[in-house]
């Protein structure tokens, strides 16, 4: 076990060192930090029951990892406590997300990814913190994550007081909402652990009822394989045909459920500038969009989470918007323009697109 150096007792002063770490925390730009333990014997009989309906979809690395996921101990040997950490990152007024929403020639992309990749800056200020934490302790062992490992970073951050899981399975917090990032901190420091969130969302269905391909198959389930987040972002073929008129103009990702959630109207806008919309890409035009060459592409989505997915995906989601979008001159010349991409998969959805568009 490992002692703390700069503590004139013999016996460590480990509270002390949690309230410290959790101003350092805030004031390298987290809102909020809680200390849990590492058992999760819950979460994985719920992990497991979701992964045995095959509701995660083609995301096969959520069952890759066996229990390594609910066993952080299995994951960094020597973990007994993990620090979760969360920071906002809302960038503009909700109001606004509604009306662009509304205009079926915008591209609405979820607010998450607007800015640059939010996994390089988050887990450089954790590792700020854990190198801080490292400076007044000996032999501290540690490993760092933001959404990199097979971590359930949102019972942990439950467990950690940072929010209880609410109905479309995202985190909220009563005085935040649910628009931030999550990270985490493995370490084998024995600190003090926080109280685990109460649930609050009572008898509310807002998120279930908005849902737009009904994802949210219950309260507190969710089947991947319906969700737009998965259907624009993780799955790497077609888009299925039932699916597309549902999807609107979401081009990379869906945040209908927070924006309806009661509890966000307390959530704050970022004061992180990394987070801010880059390119215009908050108020785009499909069409403008869909003409993007794939070296505009790689430019203009260079340290954003929207690059993952590739150029063809990027594509084969604008064209689908765009086959839900108002017939005009400028969307069918868009669409013809790419109606003999190389990639099937493009095409396929392009097709697809301009036949909504065929008269009668």
């Amino acid at each position: 076990m490992p002692t703390l150096v700069k503590h004139p007792s013999c016996v460590p002063d480990y509270r002390g060192l949690t309230e410290r770490i959790k101003r350092w925390g805030r004031e390298l730009g987290f809102q909020q930090l809680g200390i849990t333990d590492t058992d999760l014997t819950e979460a994985e009989a719920r992990l497991t029951a979701w992964l045995a309906q095959s509701r995660h979809g083609e995301m096969d690395y959520m069952a890759r990892h066996g229990r390594r996921r609910s066993c952080p101990g299995e994951l960094e040997p020597g973990t007994l406590r993990v620090i979760c950490a969360r920071m906002d990152y809302l960038p503009e007024p909700p109001e606004r997300l509604g009306r662009i929403l509304a205009d079926p020639a915008a591209a609405f992309i979820s607010r998450y990814a607007l800015g640059r990749d939010y996994h390089r800056l988050m887990r450089r200020r954790l590792q700020q913190l854990a190198s801080r934490i490292e400076r007044e302790t000996d032999g501290l062992r540690y490993r760092v994550f933001v959404d990199s490992a097979p971590v359930m970073e949102k019972p942990l951050a439950q467990k950690a007081g940072l929010g209880w899981i609410g109905k479309h399975t995202n985190l909220i917090h009563r005085m935040a909402g649910s628009w931030f990032f999550l990270g985490e901190i493995y370490t084998d420091l024995p600190l003090p652990t926080d109280p685990p969130a109460d649930p609050h969302c009572g008898s509310c269905r807002a998120c279930l009822d908005a849902c737009p391909t009904g994802a949210i198959v219950a309260p507190f389930e969710l089947d991947a394989r319906l969700c737009i987040s998965y259907l624009t972002i993780e799955l790497a073929g077609a888009i299925p045909v039932p699916l597309r008129p549902l999807i609107g103009n979401r081009i990379y990702g869906c945040d209908d459920c927070q924006l309806v959630c009661p509890w966000n109207r307390f959530a704050e806008l970022t004061g992180e500038p990394d987070f801010r919309a880059r390119y215009g890409l908050d108020d785009a035009a499909l069409v403008a969009l869909f003409g993007w060459s794939k070296e505009e592409f790689q430019a203009r989505t260079a340290g954003s989470a929207i690059r993952r997915i590739g150029w063809e995906r990027w594509l084969r989601n604008i064209a689908v918007a765009l086959g839900n979008a108002p017939t005009s001159p400028a969307v069918i010349l868009a669409l013809r323009s790419r109606r003999d991409h190389p990639s099937a998969l493009v095409q396929e959805h392009v097709v697809w697109a301009l036949a909504r568009h065929a008269p009668g």
